[in-house]
């Protein structure tokens, strides 16, 4: 790729980052940034034990960056690695606590290389406490905090694909925490350790209903609640074509509208917040959303203070009239995928398709002062390739 095709733009072009490579919420933060302008070069591993491998245009998650190949078990990779990081900005890192150190890349390795180094730290249960070495994944971590618990029908909880924890809870949290410190290390001139831990992220995300559980506002009961499908004018519909829709009728001037377009304005109803009704009445809607196809109800209710939308499939997304007025899906490379967000009047971001493993490994070397002989010797030692 020509420099003039990978030039970065965006309100974070000269910050320059190394992601090691991982899985789930440490790619997603590494596309943020990416995407905002960063020149985000990816670590990944020489020989990855991974079958997964697709071709980069599908990997969403991994696109706006440059990679390496580098095999990270090897001494000599330890100083590439350290050579790179007296060259950037920030790294971020995906290991189990103390992993990095073994590595002999650990933070205070590194920031003793570069003192104005951000080393972000991305894992699931944190730096620290009686779980910190122990696997897991995102239904493990939102367990623990309170959130699972509160999702799904009352037979069971429902885990929420891996949104909550790996990527509100996590890359979210590890792209808000890095740019955190790179506007404090401006000032500062001092790099920091960012401990972004996705059982953290969840318990933040959760906090509303943590309020609310302390005041004696949040049934512990699923479906009980006026956000978890307890409440009959917040919840999903089945249509006559067995799609769905959805309705987020809460303010009483909403609610008072949704009546009317379904019918029931003027008639004899119990008090909208009475959560003993509520049973009854989503019954009763449940029958008069059957009534009528996906998209009759849409040319009733789209568009107006009802709250309402239909629910679209990940291929219908893209089609929305709405979806296309705002250029929300883009094209990288024949692939419709999301467009970086949030939007800057001024200094937009870019999404760029996702490298191929290593493609630039020779270009990213040169440009932190190794020789093509070293290049050479390191290529045919296999620590880079």
């Amino acid at each position: 790729m020509r420099e003039d095709e990978r030039r970065n733009v965006g309100p974070l072009n000269g910050i320059r980052l190394i992601e090691i490579a991982g899985i789930g919420p440490g790619p997603m933060a590494a596309m943020m940034l990416g995407d905002m302008g960063a020149d985000v070069i990816r670590v990944d591993r020489l020989n990855p034990k991974s079958n997964l491998a697709t071709d980069p245009r599908y990997n969403v998650h991994g696109r706006s960056r440059r990679s390496i190949a580098v095999d990270l078990q090897k001494k000599a990779a330890t100083e590439v690695i350290l050579r790179l990081v007296e060259k950037v900005d920030g790294l971020m890192e995906p290991f189990r606590p103390g992993v990095a150190e073994r590595l002999g890349i650990g933070p205070a390795v590194a920031i003793q290389r570069n003192p104005k180094l951000v080393y972000g730290r991305m894992t699931g249960w944190g730096q620290d406490g009686p779980l910190a070495n122990a696997a897991g994944h995102d239904i493990n971590y939102i367990a623990l905090s309170g959130v699972l618990h509160a999702i799904g029908p009352q037979e069971r909880p429902m885990p929420p694909l891996n949104l909550v924890g790996d990527y509100g809870g996590g890359a979210m949290l590890l792209a808000f925490g890095m740019v955190c410190g790179l506007l404090e290390a401006t000032r500062s001139g001092q790099g920091q350790v960012i401990d972004a831990a996705m059982v953290d992220g969840t318990a933040a995300l959760f906090g509303h209903f943590a309020g609310m559980d302390a005041a004696g506002l949040l049934s512990p009961d699923r479906e009980s609640n006026m956000l978890d499908g307890g409440a009959h004018f917040y919840g999903t519909y089945a249509t006559k074509d067995c799609r769905f829709i959805c309705i987020g009728s809460i303010e009483p001037q909403f609610y008072s509208l949704l009546l009317e377009k379904i019918g029931l304005l003027g008639q004899d109803l119990p008090d909208q917040m009475d959560r003993k009704s509520w049973p009854a009445m989503r019954s009763r809607l449940e029958a008069i959303f059957l009534t009528k196809t996906r998209d009759e109800w849409c040319g009733i209710m789209e568009g107006t203070d009802v709250c309402f939308a239909p629910v679209l499939s990940v291929a219908e997304a893209p089609h929305h009239a709405h979806a296309k007025a705002r250029d929300l899906y883009i094209d990288v490379s024949g692939v419709k995928q999301p467009r970086p967000a949030p939007r800057f009047s001024r200094t937009p971001g870019q999404a760029r398709v996702a490298p191929k493993r290593g493609e630039s490994t020779t270009e990213v070397l040169s440009w932190i002062g190794f020789s093509r002989d070293e290049i050479a010797e390191l290529r045919k030692d296999r620590v880079v390739g």
